[in-house]
C-alpha cells in the first residue's frame, strides 16, 4: 500500500555500480554533552561533498551489544555499504549505553527493566518516553551536528533514518533540526504505540511541526502498523507531503516483520532511495 500526498519532483542520482567495493567505515567519536559516543561513518569515494544520512538504531536486544536479532556492529555493516552504493554518506551512531558506546551509560533495556520491577509497567513506559525526549534525542542531534562539520559532507543535504525506537528518535530529530530534508522511519513505535498516550501525542506533534519530508515504512506483519497509519493520517490532515509504505509480510512472525529493514532490503531499497533522491535534492 502506498499513500502519497503532494507530488514530489523526480531527480534520481546515478547509484554506484553494483559490485563496486564500498569503502570500510571510519570509526569516529562524537561528543554528546559530556559523553563521547562511537559511530561508524561510511563515505563514498571521491571529493564530495556528499549528501548524508544519520541512522538511529533500535533499542531492543538481549544486551547492549545486539539489536534486531544480531550484533549491533553487524547491523551497521549491513546498511552502510548500501547507502554508499547509492551515493550517500552514512553515519551509524551508537547511542549511550549501546554497542561500542556501552561504556558511556547503562543499557536502556536494563534501566527499563529496573523501573518496571520497582514501579510497574506504566512507570517503565514513562521512563522510556523521558529517555526518548531527552538523553537519546540529545545523542541523535549530536550525530547531526557531527555530520554538518565532517569533511566531504554536504551539510545542506542531510536526512535522518531510523528503526523501531530509533524511528521515533528520527521523527523528533527531524522536528528539532529544521535543516533536515528527509526522514525515513522503519517500524516506529510498532510495539509500544498502544501502551503510551504521551508518546503517541508527542510523535503526532512532531510530524505536524517538522519541515522534512517523511517516509513511513512497515511490513504488514509488524507488531502493529497503526503508528504509520496514524502518523500518515495526521500528515494527510495537514496537507503535508509524505509516503506510507505497507509491505507484504516478511517472515512468519511479528518480530521478523518488524525487522524488515535488515531482513528484506530488496523489498524497500528502490522506494527508499527514490524518496531520498527526490527529497534531498529538491
Amino acid at each position: 500500500m502506498r499513500a502519497v500526498v503532494t507530488a514530489l519532483g523526480v531527480l534520481l542520482l546515478p547509484a554506484m555500480a553494483r559490485g563496486q567495493l564500498a569503502p570500510a567505515p571510519q570509526s569516529v567519536e562524537i561528543p554528546s554533552g559530556t559523553l563521547r559516543l562511537k559511530a561508524f561513518l561510511w563515505t563514498p569515494p571521491g571529493a564530495g561533498p556528499f549528501p548524508a544520512v544519520l541512522f538511529n538504531h533500535g533499542s531492543g536486544g538481549p544486551d547492549a551489544a545486539h539489536t534486531a536479532g544480531m550484533p549491533i556492529t553487524e547491523a551497521a555493516e549491513r546498511l552502510g555499504p548500501l547507502f554508499v552504493k547509492h551515493g550517500y554518506a552514512f553515519l551509524y551512531l551508537f547511542r549511550r549505553g549501546h554497542g561500542p558506546s556501552a561504556d558511556q551509560a547503562p543499557y536502556m533495556q536494563d534501566l527499563l527493566k529496573r523501573e518496571e520491577a520497582a514501579h510497574g509497567p506504566e512507570a517503565r513506559q514513562h521512563l522510556q518516553f523521558l529517555l526518548l525526549t531527552t538523553d537519546y534525542l540529545e545523542d541523535a542531534l549530536a550525530g547531526l551536528s557531527f555530520l554538518k562539520h565532517a569533511p566531504r559532507i554536504d551539510a545542506a543535504r542531510l536526512a535522518v533514518a531510523g528503526h523501531s525506537f530509533g524511528g521515533q528518535l528520527t521523527l523528533l530529530a527531524a522536528e528539532a533540526d529544521g535543516t533536515v530534508r528527509a526522514a525515513v522511519i522503519f517500524g516506529a513505535a510498532a510495539a509500544s504505540w498502544s501502551r503510551s498516550a504521551e508518546m503517541r501525542e508527542r510523535l503526532l506533534r512532531a510530524v505536524a511541526k517538522t519541515k522534512a519530508r517523511i517516509l513511513l515504512v512497515h511490513a504488514e506483519n509488524d507488531y502493529s502498523t497503526e503508528p504509520g497509519r496514524a502518523l500518515a493520517g495526521e500528515l494527510q490532515r495537514l496537507h503535508k507531503p509524505y509516503l506510507l509504505e505497507l509491505y507484504p509480510p516478511v517472515g512468519r512472525s511479528p518480530e521478523e516483520g518488524h525487522n524488515l529493514l535488515y531482513n528484506a532490503v530488496p523489498l524497500w531499497e528502490g522506494d527508499v532511495f527514490a524518496f531520498l533522491d527526490q527529497s534531498v535534492w529538491k
